[in-house]
């Protein structure tokens, strides 16, 4: 009985629903926080602002609102393994998850890997603030204490 506490079952129909539902909460924001980008300085919406490599650069305006708009996506999408991951443990393997099938619809829009250093540091940092936020935001609620007496009170 000692050792059955948050013991791990394999469920491979939970872990393949959590990655798809990960794939659709960083998609659907990502789409929206572009939206938002976009309406800021009229620009035309695209699928090259999500899957084209040169898009995100330091060099120009639409470049440096399309990063801000990755990292908070990746605020987001933290917010997500924090409602419907729930482990700790598992944030890191969700986020690497997301950003590596990211990365793989990137390499089949653009048919080659990506070259640019920006889109590379921007991953980078996207998949450390996403799994370090994640990992905080579930680890604090594994951590909160635990009501033993729910009862009501009696006076002895």
């Amino acid at each position: 009985m000692a050792g059955n506490f948050r013991s791990y079952i394999w469920d491979p129909v939970l872990i393949v629903s959590q990655i798809l539902l990960m794939q659709c909460i960083y998609y659907s924001f990502l789409g929206l926080w572009l939206a938002g980008v976009d309406g800021l300085v009229q620009n035309s919406r695209s699928l090259d602002q999500i899957f084209s490599y040169e898009v995100l650069g330091f060099s120009t305006l639409q470049g440096r609102l399309s990063m801000m708009a990755f990292i908070l996506n990746s605020l987001t999408c933290a917010l997500g393994l924090w409602f419907f991951i729930r482990r700790g443990k598992q944030c890191l393997d969700f986020t690497v998850t997301v950003h590596l099938f990211h990365m793989v619809g990137c390499w089949a829009y653009n048919a080659r890997l990506p070259a640019a250093l920006s889109w590379w540091l921007v991953n980078m940092v996207c998949m450390a603030l996403m799994a370090v936020i994640g990992e905080y935001l579930c680890m604090r609620t594994e951590l909160r204490a635990i009501p033993v007496n729910t009862g009501p009170k009696s006076n002895l």
